[in-house]
Formats: structure tokens, sequence, C-alpha cells
């Protein structure tokens, strides 16, 4: 069967480094772009130019360093915006200018001062004047998730018509629940004229913790690009997890969809990001956090020890991680025991194994983690002889 292909819109070097503690240097920039397009993104959003003298140059330095993805600079619906981006870019292979403005009730009201007719015309000069710039325009419809779907619409089908080549529907503070955010992307299909000359892209916040669960609704309902950052990372809660959303196609392949990213490199690649950013990833992060493939449960340890696929969905070779972890608790099994005692050389017989796993249960008791150390302690100490098969 063949599939779509859902482009993958990463934003950790412009969204991402909004965190506040995350501001990266230009070098840092680089080295991480380098790896996104490794890694397979297809848009690199490199920053907001206008924002800082060194926004501008990093934007630019990735520009001339990146050979295969689309560079983008973000802007708002500002003339000079949309100037200084268009030179950051001038050296970029494939450039695109993501230019926009809030289409809510409350972006209009309060942060505009303004009413729909002037909002959609701010929105039809944006994109024109960047479309005088670059072929490739994004056009974003900042708070898009709280915005009536008729309107919406109507702003939508202005931009393409002035040029627009990707419509962005932010959910920008997380408020959807996902089968609103799925029918909002519906109706715009159903509902634009000349829909067909775009792709729609989500762009999700994770303020509500649904910032994957939205935008995979999204492309479920037609949206062909998905705005994510390397471990989720973004402004307040963050945004949608680019590793949570590319495994989810590649483990439902009845969707249809796929993305063209080196899934092997996810793991290294989160690891990159976090010691750049001095972020942190929690350990029971999906796909990259340091317990995503561990195991403690002694029901669980017997069962993937047997069989990987019993609580594993995902082969951890496939996100780059070498192996399953077998994490030794007083929760854990006989079978458990046995496997890790086999690895640092000793094969233990059923009548060793229930002599020694008594002597470890004391040990783990007082520990939060038996280490191999404690194994050959424990070994040691008890009342039988074993000898190492190393």
């Amino acid at each position: 069967m063949s599939k779509d292909i859902v482009q993958i819109f990463d934003t950790t070097l412009r969204d991402g480094e909004q965190v506040p503690g995350c501001k990266l240097d230009t070098t840092q920039k680089l080295v991480i772009a380098e790896r996104l397009e490794l890694l397979g993104v297809d848009v690199i959003e490199a920053g907001f130019p206008v924002s800082s003298p060194g926004d501008f140059k990093s934007v630019q330095e990735i520009a001339k360093l990146v050979k295969n993805a689309t560079v983008c600079g973000l802007t708002r619906a500002v003339k000079k915006d949309i100037e200084v981006a268009a030179e950051a870019l001038k050296f970029a292979k494939r450039p695109r200018i993501h230019t926009g403005i809030g289409t809510s009730e409350s972006h209009i009201k309060f942060k505009f001062n303004s009413n729909k007719d002037a909002i959609i015309e701010r929105a039809i000069e944006a994109v024109s004047y960047a479309k005088s710039f670059v072929e490739d325009v994004e056009f974003y419809a900042e708070d898009a998730g709280r915005t009536d779907n008729e309107f919406l619409a109507r702003v939508c089908e202005a931009v393409i018509k002035a040029g627009a080549t990707v419509v962005n529907i932010p959910d920008t503070t997380g408020y959807c629940l996902p089968d609103e955010y799925g029918a909002k992307i519906k109706y715009l299909y159903e509902n634009v004229n000349g829909i067909d000359r775009a792709i729609i892209s989500c762009h999700c916040h994770n303020d509500l913790g649904l910032a994957t669960a939205n935008s995979i609704a999204g492309v479920i309902n037609g949206a062909r690009q998905i705005e994510c950052t390397i471990n989720g990372i973004g402004e307040r809660a963050g945004n949608t997890a680019l590793e949570e959303v590319v495994m989810i196609l590649r483990q439902h392949p009845t969707l249809g969809l796929d993305t063209n990213i080196n899934s092997k490199l996810l793991n290294d690649t989160s690891r990159m990001v976090s010691q750049k950013m001095g972020m942190l990833v929690q350990p029971n992060k999906a796909i990259v956090g340091a317990n995503a493939f561990a195991h403690s449960s002694g029901i669980h340890q017997d069962g993937v020890i047997k069989n990987r696929e019993t609580y594993e969905i995902i082969d951890p070779l496939d996100v780059g991680v070498d192996e399953s972890s077998i994490i030794l608790t007083a929760r854990s099994g006989r079978a458990a025991l046995a496997y890790r005692a086999k690895i640092v050389g000793y094969e233990l017989t059923k009548t060793q194994l229930d002599v020694v796993y008594q002597e470890f249960l004391v040990y783990a008791d007082r520990k939060k983690e038996i280490v191999d150390e404690d194994i050959h302690q424990i070994i040691e100490t008890s009342t039988i002889n074993i000898e190492s098969i190393a």
C-alpha cells in the first residue's frame, strides 16, 4: 500500500528555543541544524530573523549550511519583518517565509484592536509581500484553535489566493480536544476553495497534554505537515514532540501515512538537543526517555525476556536504542535475576536461583535498584557455591 508522506516541520531552533534558559548561540544552532537535516526533517524553522541580530545571523548561517531541507524564517504580518527574513534567507537553496496574524476573537479584539475584515486584509498583504521575495510562503492563523471555523476558512481561502503554499492552523494555547482539532482540519478541506493548492499544517501546543494527539487527529483529517520539536520542547508546556508523531505514524501503518525521518537517529538527536539546551528529558518521556524501554515489574520482565513484543510495541533499535533494559528492583522476579546474572557471568540452576533470589530480595528492599556489582556480591554471600561462567 502506498503511503502519503507527512512533512515534518521542525521548530526546535525557533519555538523550542523560546524556553527560558534554552538560548543557543549560532555555532550550537548550526550543529543542531546539520543533525536535523541528517535526521530527514523536511523544513527547519531556523528562527525569527527580525527579533535580534543574533537570530538574523543564525538564520543566515543555517541557510548557507543546509543542502536539502527547506529553511524557514518566522515573521509577523509586518513588512519590515518580511524584508529582514528575506535577507536572512537569501542564501537558502529552498527558502520559506512563515508569516501570519492572530485570527481568534480574542486576538482580533484585544491584541490588534481590529476587526475581521481588516485582519483578512493584513493577512493578504503579508502573504503577497512575502511572495515577492520567495515562492514558498507559509501563513499562520495564530490561535486558530479558538477561531470560528467559518472565519478561519475565509482567511485560508484569501491567503491561498494571495499565494500561500502552506496554511498553518495553530492550536496556540493547546486548548482543542483531538476530535475538535481534527474536525477543524476536515472543515477547512471541505469548505476552502483552492485548498488543493496548499498544504494544511498542524502546529499544536501541549498545555493540556494533547499536542501529539491533536497533530495526529489533524493528519488523519487531511493535514500533511506537522510542526514539532525534538523532545517536545517549546513555549510553556511545549510543542508536539517530533519523535512521538513519527513513531505513531510508523507503528500504525493502517493510517497510510509516514514521514521521511530516519528513526534510528531519534535517540541520539534527543540527547544532543537535551545536552546543548541544558533541558533534561524526563525519564518517562515517550520514545526517547531513559525509561522508555526499561522494565522493572517482574511480570513485565518475564514477558519481555520470553518475547520482547509482549510489552514493547517498538523495537528499541528502530529509534536508536541498543536494547531493552531489565531493571532489578524489589518488584523483579526470578526470571529477571537469572537473566541479569547470566549477563554478568553466572549460569544459575533452578535450585541455585531460589537461594540467590532470597538474598537478592534482602538487598532489593534496601536499595532502589540492584546494579551489576550488587549481583556479584549477592552471589558471593549466598549460602551455596556458584562458579562463574565468565
